[in-house]
């Protein structure tokens, strides 16, 4: 694939990420270049990727792709102030969350090619599922392209309605905070309810999620109901442990924890 010129506007957490992936990957330190209004990140992405960097965001958007990965509340006037500029040969990819390509394209006042990009925060590990989105007008090229971009901190999946952007953030952008809320839960009853060290159930915790993830990425024949079937012997401690989450409505929460989470991402879109 070619390798066109990216201009990151905004040089936070998950555009580092990005770069890391992509210089890592191969790709071309001399074709990206971010844009930041202060120098400290600039100079570590300078300093670590040897990429060009700038505080003009101009500059990074004179770029084939222009990534925006700037806080949703500040995309308006990031935007406004780039519209002057043609984007009819761009390929702009949002990584704002909660700001539809539409909105996008008014800021911009233009039409404009344009991915929303939807990315979690184990991204900044390299672990990341990010979810894309591909408005009307844009290329088979560009769904490769942005797809290369984001698969460079994890896995990639596609929707083809943008309101499936809204069910990525339930089921992924959100989602580790759940699984974080859960091993919280449970290092708190470790502590306070069964006398153990917080260190220790820290450890015991997380190693355990870590294998459990490990286990159902492995085995993707099996559904997860039968992974924790094979779990769960019979009038065993774990059946137990189960019979408790079914009685106290565990599957009811999860359902109305990412309806929540689908109905506020419709809210932030009215917003911005």
């Amino acid at each position: 694939m070619q390798q066109p010129t990216l201009g990151f506007i905004g040089a936070g957490n998950m555009s580092h990420s990005i770069i890391s992936g992509l210089v890592k990957g191969g790709y071309p330190a001399s074709a990206i270049i971010a844009s930041n209004p202060s120098n400290p990140k600039l100079d570590e992405l300078k300093s670590k990727f040897s990429i060009r960097t700038s505080n003009d965001n101009l500059e990074a958007a004179a770029s084939e792709v222009v990534i925006l990965a700037v806080k949703p509340q500040i995309l308006k006037q990031v935007c406004e102030t780039l519209s002057h500029i043609d984007f009819s040969n761009k390929l702009v990819v949002s990584i704002a969350a909660g700001v539809t390509c539409d909105r996008i394209a008014q800021y911009l006042g233009q039409d404009v090619r344009v991915v929303r990009a939807m990315p979690n925060t184990p991204s900044l590990l390299g672990l990341g599922m990010t979810g894309l989105y591909a408005a009307k007008g844009c290329s088979d090229t560009d769904r490769q392209l942005a797809g290369h971009l984001m698969q460079a901190v994890g896995e990639i999946t596609w929707v083809e309605q943008e309101s499936g952007i809204d069910q990525v953030i339930a089921c992924a952008g959100s989602a580790p905070a759940y699984f974080f809320l859960m091993m919280e839960a449970m290092e708190e009853s470790a502590v306070n309810s069964l006398g153990v060290s917080r260190e220790q159930a820290r450890e015991m915790i997380q190693q355990t999620a870590i294998g459990a993830a490990a286990m159902v990425k492995q085995n993707p024949d099996l559904s997860l109901a039968e992974l924790r079937n094979r779990v769960t012997s019979k009038g065993g401690t774990t059946a137990k442990a189960i019979e408790h989450f079914e009685q106290q409505g565990l599957r009811d929460t999860v359902d109305g924890a990412m309806k929540a989470a689908v109905k506020r991402a419709v809210e932030m879109a009215q917003q911005f």
